[in-house]
């Protein structure tokens, strides 16, 4: 029997936020979400898509250079589970493949599309040698849902140990304007609680 190696979805450091961003990079979002980080001497990881990766190569250059880390967040983006396995395999390979090229290193994160998984997936992403990081808190940034109070009011609810999903990339349903609004506020926040 096969055995996979644990998904982390929360730190085991009670004392430390995890903060993540989805989706990028994106040529309008990211670069004010690592000013704002920077700002604060914060850290980050960033999840990208490979193929837009490819289109902002100097930004994901930035994200590595500025010390942030660049986690794989699949070739394209496509949900998982409308993909056949060899797809959803090559998904994760030519994600990773992409921020190698770009970096120079191979990622050692990888989150999958809307947090669905595929064996597969797996499989890839173990012998590429990463881990798969899930969330435990969620900013909520996307839909009806992502306004700035309420995208305000979940983060405030973060806590040590949590790992934090965000969103930078700003296609789709995402609305990282919106975080952007409340953004500084929560990065004071937490500098206010080491």
């Amino acid at each position: 029997m096969k055995t996979f190696s644990p998904a982390m979805a929360r730190l085991p450091a009670a004392g430390s936020v995890y903060l993540t961003f989805d989706d990028g990079p994106d040529e309008h979002w990211t670069p004010r979400i690592l000013d704002l980080l920077a700002h604060r001497n914060i850290l980050a990881t960033f999840f990208v898509v490979g193929r837009f990766a490819l289109e902002q190569p100097e930004l994901v250059r930035r994200i590595a250079a500025q010390g942030h880390e660049v986690g794989n967040h699949s070739w394209s983006h496509r949900h998982p589970w409308t993909l056949s396995p060899e797809a959803a395999r090559l998904e994760v390979r030519d994600g990773a493949a992409a921020i190698a090229d770009l970096i120079g290193q191979e990622p050692v994160f990888f989150r999958p599309p809307h947090g669905r998984l595929r064996r597969s997936m797996l499989e890839e992403m173990e012998r590429g040698g990463q881990t798969l990081v899930l969330w435990d808190r969620s900013a909520v940034d996307w839909g009806p849902l992502g306004r700035a109070s309420g995208i305000s009011r979940r983060l405030k609810a973060v806590q040590g140990g949590d790992i934090v999903l965000m969103h930078d990339g700003g296609r789709g349903i995402n609305r990282p304007g919106e975080l952007v609004k409340v953004l500084p506020q929560f990065l004071a926040q937490l500098r206010q609680h080491e």
